[in-house]
């Protein structure tokens, strides 16, 4: 068994402006003699969320941990067992785990789950059908109380949570789906390949003169991930006892993207529901979401786009992609053959 591996380490806690490449540093890393009950994995790929902004502040989460300096990161990731002294976890087996941004883990029982007898690509279990899938499927029937008819509004649509929320929304009766992203290129792909109604570039116009251009009748539900000026546009656009799902609120990293919350009102006014929601906190959802969403993904009706970098030499550059819009669909990392 090797004794060290190589990691990526948060080497000094980023400035207010953001982090940088000088940041974060890539180390060895001492591998414990294995327990029973744990298991070594070889990672082949790693996953790169949006969350990770906010873990590199020095502020307190209520839903996470912070990253600690000259600690490694870690995240979810999924790989090969190449050694074992768990019984019910033999070597050869794919896991999925939180020890990411290392090549080589060491992951005790409590933490790993074994992807056994499916024919779907390894990454798919960090996208589709990881915790970014189902952060769009709790988010939208759970949270937004989606019912068939509903006309739907996402925020960076193009994403990896947004680009499922949209085409969950269709294939469960959607009367009309709209979305925002960045860019001619991104708003044009929601409709042509992930089947959106309609699309606008947030970066092209007013964005409550867009909405109401892509959804003239006013929305039912809107899945939010950006918060800001999008959200504001939302309430102005929602009908009477709409809903609102906040998963994320990127843009507030920017002030120059916060917005006066004055604009409530419409909620009041509308009698909307507006709710917070961490995804953990739906586990039982879980067995009938991997069940729907492996239907729809064998049968050919979900579409799945996840944006690769190789090599964990590339992982701070993929984080800052994923900080700067650059990803279409889920943002991976492989670090080995896939």
């Amino acid at each position: 068994m090797a004794a060290t591996t190589r990691a990526v380490f948060l080497a000094r806690t980023p400035a207010a402006t953001g982090p940088v490449d000088e940041d974060f540093e890539i180390r060895e890393l001492a591998l414990a003699e294995l327990q029973p009950g744990e298991v070594l994995v070889r990672n082949e790929f790693m996953s790169v969320d949006p969350s990770m902004r906010g873990r590199l502040e020095a502020t307190e989460k209520h839903y996470t941990t912070n990253f600690v300096v000259d600690q490694p990161l870690d995240g979810s990731a999924i790989g090969w067992v190449v050694a074992s002294r768990e019984p019910s976890i033999p070597e050869g087996v794919a896991v999925r785990h939180r020890m990411g941004w290392r090549e080589l883990a060491i992951v005790p029982l409590a933490g790993a789950q074994v992807i056994a007898g499916s024919r779907l690509p390894l990454n798919t279990w960090l996208g589709a059908l990881g915790q970014t899938g189902f952060t769009a499927y709790a988010g939208l029937l759970r949270v937004g109380e989606f019912r068939e008819g509903d006309a739907v509004f996402v925020s960076a649509a193009a994403g990896a949570v947004g680009s499922l929320v949209g085409q969950f929304a269709k294939l469960l009766g959607a009367s009309r789906v709209v979305g925002s992203a960045g860019g001619e290129t991104k708003r044009a792909l929601l409709v042509d390949e992930f089947g959106f109604d309609d699309a606008f570039d947030y970066r092209a116009g007013d964005i409550g003169d867009q909405l109401k251009r892509v959804a003239p009748d006013g929305i039912d539900v809107y899945f939010d991930n950006v918060g800001g000026a999008q959200l504001v546009a939302a309430l102005h656009a929602l009908r009477q006892n709409g809903r609102v799902a906040l998963c994320g609120m990127i843009s507030n990293f920017s002030d120059a993207d916060k917005e006066d919350i004055g604009h409530l009102i419409q909620a009041v006014l509308k009698r909307v529901t507006i709710r917070g929601f961490i995804v953990r906190d739906h586990e039982d959802l879980r067995p009938e979401f991997e069940e729907r969403v492996s239907g729809w993904l064998a049968s050919g009706e979900l579409v799945s786009r996840d944006t690769i970098y190789d090599g964990l030499e590339r992982g701070v550059e993929a984080l800052f992609g994923v900080m700067s819009g650059a990803n279409i669909g889920k943002m991976l990392v492989r670090l080995g053959q896939g």
